[in-house]
């Protein structure tokens, strides 16, 4: 993909944030959108194949296909023996997913040339750094006792992605990067995240109810089992497609925040000044 006009650096009201989120996906839908789906594919056809097993399981029990109980547990042990590496794949992608998309987002906003190649070797250079953040944000979220303490954390590191992609730093000072661009400002940050969830959310069920329609249409060619295997395999696909608005709000957020922070929007007014040619008197 082509280089493109950066993003115009100043202080971004509510508006603003929703006005450039969507523009800025729509501006790289099929390659952030692709990216996104293709890495949530293996999980879904776990989705989806989990339910059919869970299903012909059952069946086969009812039916007496199955005779013992010994049988029964052999079955459900492949079964969960199989979701737990499925499961573990999944979670092995999820930084690819994440590096990936959140690079491409920030090439773009920069106004730099995004490449499926460069989203790639982006992902895995800091593969490690973003798995991390994931694994903490998820031990956190196990293990705080106040669901409060742990949203009060994540939205102070709201910008530790786009700070690891954008910066070029590790993890540890990505967080402390964040938390300082943050501070002072993170009811606002909080209220602008909570509203791009809603969005996400909504948009979410929009699909979700579309693809209700389908199984309905599905069931009645197909078995109402595998037609839900279908759906929900394609909800988790569908969510992917959804999942980068989210991202792409929390990039504008470091942006601005950095405008309202250290006045980047002035650097890049000094260097569009510079590159016009003279007034002809």
């Amino acid at each position: 993909m082509s280089a493109t006009a950066p993003l115009r650096l100043r202080p971004l009201e509510i508006g603003d944030v929703l006005d450039e989120t969507f523009r800025l996906y729509r501006r790289n839908f099929v390659l952030i959108a692709g990216v996104s789906v293709a890495f949530s594919i293996p999980f879904a056809a776990l989705a989806g194949f989990g339910f059919w097993s869970l299903f012909s399981t059952a069946l086969n029990t009812a039916a007496g296909g199955v005779q013992t109980a010994a049988d029964v547990n052999n079955e459900l042990s492949g079964l969960l023996a199989g979701f737990g590496i499925g499961y573990l794949i999944n979670i092995a992608l999820l930084p690819l997913q994440y590096g990936a998309v959140v690079y491409a987002i920030c090439q773009s906003a920069l106004g730099n040339p995004v490449t499926l190649g460069g989203m790639l070797r982006a992902a895995v250079r800091r593969y490690l750094h973003v798995l991390g953040f994931i694994a903490l944000a998820v031990l956190m979220g196990l293990f705080f006792c106040l669901f409060p303490l742990w949203i009060w954390i994540l939205v102070g590191w709201v910008a530790v992605l786009p700070v690891i992609f954008t910066e070029n730093i590790g993890l540890g000072a990505a967080m402390g990067r964040s938390w300082s661009l943050v501070r002072g400002m993170w009811w606002r940050t909080f209220l602008i995240l909570l509203l791009m969830f809603v969005i996400d959310y909504g948009v979410s069920l929009a699909l979700g109810g579309f693809l209700y329609l389908g199984q309905a249409l599905l069931s009645v060619v197909l078995s109402n089992y595998i037609a839900l295997s279908i759906y929900e395999a394609a909800a988790i696909v569908a969510s992917a497609v959804t999942f980068p608005i989210v991202l792409i709000a929390m990039v504008l957020l470091y942006f601005d925040l950095r405008v309202r922070k250290e006045g980047i929007d002035l650097f890049q007014l000094a260097s569009s000044l510079s590159l016009q040619p003279p007034a002809i008197a």
